[in-house]
């Protein structure tokens, strides 16, 4: 009678692991059309993962919360009708749109096991999320503008920043954000994907599907990567050309008290950018052979969710305005349920 060799228990895990895995994709694949994306996610169903899940739904609960509150604050107090608030109730609005954008596709998934995404939902994605990103790192280069002619010019403040010009700076802002998504979406969503569809992020990332794509895309992928040094590198410029500007005049102000006041206007405004183009950068501005997946999707969770969540809380609680107006709603709520 002949024997059969001994199985290694390594190899016989090893091929139970890839049986396993490809019926799992199987799975996702027969879920879903010929024409659908597989998003991986970032979380699997282990204790530690369901933990991090919970916590990132929490703070985009609060990323709600703070941005609803902002804008509502911001609408009904006369005393926020100003440059500077408005161009905060813009910057809130695009945070409450962009942490819609992914999140809610990404917690469906995760609570639902079915990871497949339309070809029409993948492109609305890619147009949403490049169009808020370009319009918000735009929108925070031109409030350093505001923040530059409030400080160093103050008596021609009312001229420079009339109404006009405020919203012709947050027209411009979305304007170009929405072109910059627009053509991304069409040319990455015209390419031909004829292999595999399964997406290694949580949501549909523009570098992400270009590696699934079967012609070649170097010549997009050069055009983009200078789109995006532009989108991020202009309004970073006009924000250290404004601060350097500003910190000259407050250099020479007689009071030191007036400096300082002037500088705590800015603080807010320089945390905020500090967090998104230190993100967007790391992101978008590395060489590829550096680009690892699972380190953009920790990134991306963070100037999605984070940050949007952080702002309004940057804006409000280093502002007396802002906590005035807080105080006086509460105010009305208490003696209206008392009435």
């Amino acid at each position: 009678m002949k024997e059969h060799p001994p199985v290694c228990p390594k190899a016989y895990v090893i091929e139970l692991w890839m049986i396993v895995d490809s019926r799992a994709t199987g799975m996702w694949l027969n879920e879903s059309s010929s024409d659908d994306f597989i998003l991986l996610g970032i979380f699997s169903h282990g204790p530690a993962d369901r933990a991090l899940f919970s916590v990132v739904m929490v703070v985009f609960s609060a990323a709600l919360c703070g941005n609803v509150l902002l804008l509502a604050l911001i609408g009904i107090d006369p005393r926020l009708h100003t440059p500077m608030y408005f161009f905060l109730s813009q910057l809130s609005l695009m945070d409450l749109m962009l942490v819609c954008t992914n999140v809610p596709k990404m917690a469906a998934s995760f609570l639902s096991g079915r990871k497949a995404i339309s070809f029409v939902g993948c492109g609305v994605q890619i147009g949403l999320f490049v169009s808020l990103v370009g319009s918000e790192g735009l929108l925070l280069g031109l409030m350093a503008y505001d923040r530059y002619v409030a400080i160093c010019h103050p008596l021609h403040y009312s001229v420079r920043m009339s109404q006009r010009v405020c919203l012709q700076i947050a027209g411009s802002s979305w304007a170009f954000g929405i072109l910059d998504g627009l053509i991304q979406m069409v040319v990455v969503m015209t390419f031909p994907y004829c292999g595999s569809r399964v997406v290694d992020h949580f949501f549909c990332e523009v570098p992400s599907l270009l590696k699934l794509a079967c012609v070649d895309t170097s010549l997009f992928e050069s055009l983009l990567f200078a789109c995006c040094v532009f989108m991020l590198l202009l309004p970073f410029s006009i924000i250290v050309a404004s601060y350097v500007r500003i910190l000259g005049t407050v250099l020479h102000m007689r009071s030191a008290r007036a400096g300082k006041r002037g500088l705590a206007t800015c603080s807010s405004h320089m945390t905020a950018v500090s967090l998104f183009y230190g993100a967007a950068m790391f992101i978008y501005l590395r060489p590829r052979r550096y680009r690892v997946p699972s380190h953009d999707k920790v990134v991306s969770i963070f100037y999605t969710v984070l940050t949007p969540m952080l702002n309004p809380l940057i804006y409000s609680l280093r502002n007396r305005d802002v906590m005035g107006a807080l105080r006086k709603g509460l105010a009305r709520c208490r003696s209206g349920s008392q009435q």
